[in-house]
């Protein structure tokens, strides 16, 4: 067994990135095992032992075993931070916001990150129906006003919420744009996130990869 924590993932997904964002924030060096989910890698017999719900990513750490990537980030912080505890506040008043924005980040915005880009990965779709588009960009106004108490969507400080919503809101900006306009706040935000030393190799070229995918199987209209 490795002695570094061990992670099952691909590098095109928004959770598998969020989980890179967040290890290199720390400093922790990770066994990185691409799974194929398209190939069915996910749901092979030794996957299964480690995640039923055959989803992607998972931690696996000296003997424990960690699934979806905002409960990874969680651990992450919890195990590796030390005193260092902003990115995952152990003050319980201050991690119920982190934990509020991780909510939002796995409940509003990667579903529906998920209905545009994976109906045309999976599915043959060829074409992004406008009202996903708009349904989308709704979501940002969500992100607009947590950002209006700091620079960071938990206040002053960058947090897990932080690395796991730039990892949906970068993808998702790639089919439904941001409005500066509408949005400053947040258009400040992804670009102060996009500063991060780690924020290329961690998400901008995995990014990449799943929208030159995506976009090279729809149809121009």
């Amino acid at each position: 067994m490795s002695n570094k924590p061990v992670l099952y993932y691909a590098p095109r997904s928004p959770p598998c990135r969020a989980v890179l964002l967040t290890a290199a924030a720390l400093g922790v060096e990770l066994d990185l095992r691409v799974v194929n989910v398209k190939a069915g890698e996910h749901k092979s017999e030794e996957f299964l032992k480690l995640n039923p719900q055959h989803t992607i990513p998972v931690l696996e750490d000296n003997g424990a075993v960690v699934s979806d990537s905002h409960v990874i980030c969680s651990y992450l912080a919890d195990k590796y931070a030390g005193q260092q505890d902003a990115l995952y506040p152990k003050d319980a008043a201050k991690r119920r916001v982190v934990d509020a924005r991780l909510y939002y980040d796995c409940g509003h915005l990667f579903p529906r990150v998920r209905f545009i880009v994976e109906p045309v990965i999976y599915f043959g779709v060829t074409i992004v129906p406008e009202d996903r588009i708009v349904y989308m960009q709704k979501a940002y106004d969500g992100l607009e006003h947590c950002l209006s108490s700091g620079d960071y969507l938990a206040g002053a400080e960058l947090s897990i919420a932080d690395l796991c919503t730039v990892a949906t809101v970068s993808t998702a900006a790639a089919f439904a744009p941001i409005d500066s306009a509408l949005y400053p706040k947040l258009t400040q935000w992804l670009k102060r996130m996009e500063q991060l030393p780690y924020y290329k190799s961690c998400n901008q070229e995995g990014l990449e990869m799943l929208v030159n995918l995506v976009k090279g199987l729809l149809v121009e209209h």
